[in-house]
């Protein structure tokens, strides 16, 4: 029986979904890891947990609506009923890859901001304040990509979905599973966890950020050498935007399709 576009949507989405999963389930030691061990400081991991807690909490409360303007919100909302209209009129491959398209072309904005930013406040040496501007990068690109498919990020459920998307595409083994689980549950059954606080799953994902950005912002804090660490920040972003994107591509599938996430699927 040949199969619809939307079933090859699906497909396609969870191929994905389960590559960027086995990928990330292999963490392996990094050279510059391996070379910068020995001369962190010992107290650099808690200060970047502080600067990502305290760069969360300061846009989440205050700074949405400075983001909202380096984007054209209502922009994306007509696009987006546009994509949606034209799938519903007819779904076939174009329709439903018009989403996937303009969400690449936003992505892809966002990451040449993120290395300029990176490079330029690297190669001065400057590396913990350039956390509030990254984190705003971040936010900013992932904001966009949920308007791309419909979605707000404004509730305490969004921005859950939000925290707990970037602490996910940032962890490896047993964590990314667990995390990329509980994801696919919220997105079938769209309510908070029981006993959910919000300032201590700003804690949880600002962890594994600087977790996985420990030896970058250390070297970022280096004058001209920064330059380096500065330019991973457009690696992150990516690998964040990448599995942002997968994620609010299922969200739509399953909330306009009632699919739900089989028993193989990541």
């Amino acid at each position: 029986m040949r199969k619809s576009p939307r079933e090859r949507e699906w497909e396609r989405l969870l191929a994905e979904e389960r590559n960027f999963v086995s990928k990330g389930s292999r963490q392996n030691e990094t050279y510059l890891g391996r070379l910068l061990a020995d001369k962190v400081p010992q107290q650099l991991q808690s200060t970047l947990d502080a600067a990502f807690s305290k760069a969360f909490n300061l846009i989440f409360e205050k700074g949405t609506g400075i983001i909202e303007k380096t984007y054209k919100k209502e922009d994306l909302e007509h696009q987006f009923k546009i994509n949606a209209y034209s799938a519903e009129l007819r779904e076939n491959k174009k329709t439903l890859g018009a989403f996937r398209r303009q969400s690449n072309t936003v992505s892809a904005k966002n990451l040449l901001l993120s290395g300029v930013e990176g490079i330029g406040l690297g190669a001065l040496g400057i590396g913990l304040p350039d956390i509030p501007i990254f984190v705003g990068v971040l936010l900013k690109s992932v904001y966009e990509i949920a308007l791309n498919w419909g979605y707000t990020y404004d509730t305490p459920e969004e921005k859950y979905f939000i925290l707990k998307v970037i602490e996910t595409s940032l962890s490896h083994g047993r964590c990314l599973i667990e995390g990329d689980r509980k994801i696919n549950e919220f997105i079938e059954e769209p309510s908070l966890p029981m006993e959910y606080s919000q300032s201590v799953q700003i804690d949880q994902t600002s962890a594994t950020m600087s977790g996985e950005l420990l030896y970058l912002k250390f070297l970022q804090g280096i004058p001209i050498v920064g330059a380096v660490g500065g330019a991973y920040n457009t690696v992150y972003l990516q690998k964040v935007l990448r599995y942002a994107k997968l994620k609010y591509h299922r969200r739509f599938l399953v909330d306009t399709s009632g699919a739900r996430r089989p028993d193989d699927a990541c």
